[in-house]
């Protein structure tokens, strides 16, 4: 890998310096900005080609490209490469370094195309009908393993959809009784051979399985894979396991993990060939519980756990040049990298703060992604010495915003637990002057206010609208120590809210510029709960708060969601045999207490908080004359995803704070 040059590294510089005439960070700057995908670096080093989505508001829709830049030449800029309307991702080189594969729909289907480096028009690789969700590419690039939907044809008549079992819907899609399936195919064509037609489960696991569940072995003969077996039981089990399949489909694929209950996933084989590393979670149910680092000998089966002693939550894995592992784990509200040994000793990987995330690795150095609070996310290398930025995908865009500040802080929370959060200062805000404030309670509730870019939550485009903001990472919150994360157990409603009651007076007292009288609270998921719960627990506190897909009934919620192994871990259990629990830190039992105006958000493909939740809080609110207004969007989830939807979502969370923070 060659360094970025000087003069490439000058113009980086260049485009990322914030002009005289500084402005605000807008929400029409977050809607706009470029966001980095999957990339790929040659053999060699020499270059890298990334996928990049632009907005295309007329369309209301993401356009993404790929890109390719030039690590050899001085002065380099990445180049738009084979662009076409539909979207174009996930690139992969093959091992000789002269050809990329990638997933395109430029044909009316996505499907497997490919070009080579040094010129000549993209050629389709797949044909398989109705597309495909993802592939890889064997190590001799001989072969293809790609993964689709299969759903069993209909009905002669009528168009009901009958099920047996469930999952029903999941997150945001009815599941019409069909499942993700893995095949393998030759790339010079032939018939694919179906790998996981005979098992129940889905691969990759929904609703958020991809790659990352499927590796194929250094030698191109065996697959590994992460399935949930499907039937009953399967909604309310966390209970993932790792497969290996011959490619060649001579014999059924084995369960490597049986007798393992909780999480097992990120499967990666070894570049030798020897071992196979995972991910693992021990307690069923339990979607965030410490994930630790196992490996197994694949000649003799004897597995271990890595990571057994270490302090932190693996959240992603890779194989490293010299054979150890180089392993992603949250240090507080940074995402670090790691280096591992095999005997789980772990060395920090002195990168810059932020949310850092691991893309490839030579002899030479490590190629990252990073972004912040204040900077949205790009490409860099390190060769172990110096960091260079390779794209600056949003400099001419952010060259004259001026970001907010931001401080982190940290106070004694319940038990005189310390509780870490940050405030953020609008950038614009006189000396001496106070803003509108508003607390933020996060989602999860096992997350975190990270260090890191939303698309979303953005607390830039909030500062930059002219509110202060405070963030707590309450007792529950992920990054800390698995004790901490686990506190939150049965206790939705304790802990939490303590935490953020002390916090917001440890930041006013703290900070001067946040308003000591008046604030609006917002949140989503939890958060939105907390919303919920405030409402009838803190009620007098608060000039409006801000309640999007969030819990209302815990009863209703229970009988509705999809993932019934999230509030069974969560409350103890299902509803119908610890309904105490569940009903201790219910919202719905306090609404008599109810008097804070609230805007309530909800999409209406949200399966995991259901829109009833959305529209009891809302008719609560109405029933007892509480000022109050309900935001629907028939074509979101549980999270805001279309451009000009996120503008209407923006425009109105401030129009709301407006008529309730502003003079």
């Amino acid at each position: 890998m060659k360094s970025l040059s000087l003069a490439a590294a000058a113009l980086l510089a260049s485009l990322s310096t914030v002009s005289a005439d500084a402005r605000p960070f807008t929400a029409e700057d977050l809607v706009g900005l470029n966001r980095l995908g999957d990339a790929a670096l040659s053999p060699d080093g020499s270059l890298l080609v990334f996928s990049m989505r632009e907005t295309d508001l007329e369309a209301d829709r993401g356009r993404t490209d790929l890109f390719r830049l030039d690590l050899t030449a001085p002065g380099a800029a990445p180049e738009r490469w084979h662009a076409d309307p539909d979207a174009d991702g996930n690139p992969v080189f093959c091992s000789c370094g002269k050809m990329v594969y990638w997933l395109s729909g430029r044909s009316g289907e996505t499907q497997v195309w490919r070009a080579r480096t040094d010129g000549g028009a993209p050629e389709q690789i797949t044909e398989v009908e109705g597309g495909i969700s993802g592939f890889h590419l064997g190590p001799d690039a001989q072969t293809i393993v790609y993964w689709k939907d299969v759903v069993p044809s209909g009905a002669e008549t009528g168009n009901g959809t009958v099920y047996d079992q469930l999952f029903v819907r999941q997150w945001d899609m009815w599941t019409e009784n069909g499942r993700s399936q893995l095949f393998a195919v030759p790339v010079a064509g032939g018939e694919p051979v179906a790998l996981t037609a005979s098992l129940s489960g889905n691969v990759p696991t929904r609703p958020f399985g991809g790659g990352g569940d499927v590796a194929i072995s250094a030698d191109g003969k065996t697959v590994y894979f992460v399935m949930r077996e499907g039937g009953p039981g399967e909604a309310w089990s966390t209970d993932t396991d790792i497969y290996a399949a011959p490619l060649d489909g001579s014999a059924p694929a084995r369960n490597l993990t049986e007798g393992r209950d909780g999480y097992d996933r990120t499967p990666a084989p070894s570049p030798d060939g020897r071992y196979l590393a995972w991910l693992a979670m021990e307690r069923p149910q339990y979607e965030s519980d410490q994930s630790v680092v196992m490996l197994r000998d694949l000649d003799s089966g004897e597995t271990r756990a890595v990571s057994a002693e270490w302090d932190k939550s693996a959240d992603s894995l890779a194989w490293a040049p010299d054979g150890g592992l180089i392993v992603g784990a949250h240090d507080g509200w940074n995402g670090r990298l790691y280096h591992m040994d095999l005997d789980g000793n772990a060395r920090l990987i002195p990168l810059p703060d932020g949310s850092v995330s691991y893309v490839d690795a030579d002899e030479d150095g490590l190629l990252f992604s990073r972004s912040s609070l204040t900077e949205p996310g790009d490409l860099y290398w390190f060769d172990r010495e110096d960091i260079d930025q390779l794209t600056n995908i949003n400099g001419e865009k952010l060259a004259d915003v001026d970001f907010s500040d931001v401080e982190r802080f940290s106070f004694a929370g319940a038990n005189g637990d310390e509780v870490f959060g940050y405030t953020v200062r609008p950038a614009d805000l006189a000396e001496g002057a106070v803003a509108p404030t508003v607390l933020w309670s996060h989602g999860g509730p096992q997350g975190q206010w990270s260090n890191g870019w939303s698309s979303r939550w953005n607390p830039m485009v909030w500062a930059g609208t002219g509110y202060a903001l405070v963030t707590v990472d309450f007792h529950g919150s992920s990054g800390y120590s698995q004790e901490f994360t686990d506190s939150i157990n049965r206790d939705w409603g304790g802990k939490p809210l303590e935490d953020l009651q002390k916090g917001l007076a440890y930041a006013r007292e703290t900070f001067d510029f946040l308003d000591d009288d008046t604030a609006c609270a917002a949140g989503a998921s939890y958060g939105g709960f907390m919303m919920n719960w405030i409402e009838g627990n803190w009620p007098d506190e608060f000039a409006c708060l801000v309640n999007h897909d969030g819990v209302f009934d815990m009863r209703s919620m229970y009988y509705t969601t999809e993932e019934l192994f999230f509030p069974e871990w969560d409350f103890g259990g299902p509803y119908y045999e610890n309904a105490e629990t569940y009903e201790r830190w219910n919202p719905v039992t306090h609404v008599a207490n109810w008097k804070t105006p609230m805007l309530v958000i909800h999409g209406l493909k949200d399966y995991r908080v259901p829109p009833g939740q959305g529209l009891g809080a809302f008719t609560a609110l109405q029933r007892r004359g509480i000022e109050s207004r309900l935001l629907v969007f028939p074509d979101e989830n549980h999270w805001v995803l279309k451009p000009n939807n996120s503008l209407q979502w923006h425009s109105e969370i401030f129009r709301w704070l407006g008529e309730h923070l502003e003079d």
